[in-house]
């Protein structure tokens, strides 16, 4: 059952969210009003990008690092001593080299610490590093060992011709060399309404797929919907989309035969991302040699129909 929306509803969604699912696979929600979990922080560091996690752990140190020789400097010129010979450093000099050695402890025996104050301070320091380096340690242990889907998939959707209706279709591909299989799909239909109160709603349909399962994915899989009577989108066009703001959601799930794992991934498209009246070419082509070769560059190819 579809449902009805009035033209200022168009007008006031707009403004009010982009899409639910952006591009990476992330979901565009920003929450607030209630408590962090405490390992909230531990979850992001593992999802969030390389260059991000790397400058992170970089800048964690380098903090670190300059608390505690802010700390060596306030003890005085006398709380940290040259071992054999003057090294030729200043006071700030040495009390930095110092914190690192200690922290990542190294102990090149050079600068060492003396009096009472200086031993406890880089005995903390020890086990700050300690601590630090073992949780810098398991977190790249997590990124590493956490297998990921690398799909691609097509930028639009298309409406393409089926027997003697229509479908809409998408096309996805492995990115990677390793094996996907049991790959499963699951397409839902998100619009938007305004309930008896003027209050926004969101209205979510599942689509019936052609075929919700393949055995592997080696080379691509076009995903359809057939659209017909029993199909949401049944005689609708790109201006009643638009009027419901409609944002096709996308569920992919395959068992990864490197990681023997479950592994799945996200992805969206807008009323806007609609191409219709086109189908899609193929991807593949038979080598001299009689193999099959995929061009994931061409999985967004289509002519018009």
């Amino acid at each position: 059952m579809t449902p009805s929306f009035d033209p200022g509803l168009t007008r006031q969604y707009t403004g009010s969210l982009i899409r639910t699912i952006n591009k990476d696979g992330s979901f565009n929600v920003r929450r607030r009003g209630f408590r962090r979990a405490a390992g909230g922080a531990y979850v992001r560091l593992i999802h969030t990008t390389w260059p991000r996690f790397l400058g992170i752990i970089l800048v964690g140190y380098l903090a670190v690092n300059g608390i505690f020789t802010a700390i060596y400097l306030m003890l005085g010129p006398g709380a940290l001593h040259a071992s054999e010979r003057d090294l030729g450093l200043t006071h700030a000099a040495q009390a930095f080299f110092f914190s690192a050695q200690t922290l990542t402890t190294v102990g090149y025996g050079a600068l060492y610490p003396y009096g009472v104050a200086a031993d406890l301070i880089a005995a903390l320091e020890v086990t700050v590093g300690l601590a630090g380096f073992a949780l810098a340690t398991s977190l790249m242990f997590a990124r590493f060992s956490r297998p990921s889907a690398r799909l691609v998939f097509s930028r639009q959707l298309v409406v393409a011709p089926y027997g003697p209706q229509t479908s809409l279709q998408f096309r996805i591909a492995n990115q990677r060399s390793n094996v996907l299989m049991e790959v499963e799909a699951e397409v839902m239909l998100m619009t938007v309404e305004k309930d008896k109160d003027g209050n926004l709603k969101r209205n979510f349909v599942e689509l019936a797929l052609e075929r919700r399962r393949i055995f592997f994915l080696a080379l691509t899989w076009t995903i359809v919907h057939p659209i017909d009577d029993a199909s949401p989108l049944w005689g609708k066009t790109t201006e009643d989309l638009e009027r419901w703001q409609a944002e096709v959601l996308i569920l992919i799930k395959g068992y990864d035969d490197s990681f023997s794992q479950v592994v799945h991934t996200r992805y969206s498209y807008r009323w806007d991302e609609i191409n219709w009246s086109v189908r899609f070419v193929p991807a593949f082509d038979v080598s001299p040699a009689g193999h099959l070769v995929l061009d994931v560059d061409r999985i967004h190819e289509t002519a018009p129909v």
